[in-house]
């Protein structure tokens, strides 16, 4: 599985000529409430199994939590899965708050 920062999600979501990944949230619903990324796929964590079906295991998939995590243990079970192209927000929507979009709520 790669790891990926927050600022280096920002730029491929920015980036026009470059297929955006799917932005998986595994946090619960009341965290989700308090802020995520725009265009997040929520599926709490408990989820995944039964929902992983949902995801298309051929594309990029970025795994979001709120420090990295149970984004980490999903992206393992992605893997495990078939998914190919995993990668693990490092520092989760906090890193996000904190270097990409200052505005969002951090808790």
């Amino acid at each position: 599985m790669q790891q990926i920062t927050a600022a280096a999600l920002s730029a491929w979501l920015a980036d026009e000529a470059r297929a955006h990944p799917q932005l998986v949230d595994v946090r619960e619903a009341w965290e989700f409430e308090i802020s995520h990324i725009a265009g997040s796929l929520h599926m709490p964590m408990g989820q995944v199994p039964a929902r992983a079906g949902e995801l298309d295991a051929q594309a990029d998939v970025v795994v979001i939590c709120h420090h990295g995590a149970r984004s980490m243990q999903v992206g393992v079970y992605l893997e495990k899965h078939g998914f190919a192209r995993v990668h693990n927000l490092v520092g989760g929507v906090d890193a996000w708050a904190r270097s990409v979009d200052p505005a969002m709520p951090a808790y």
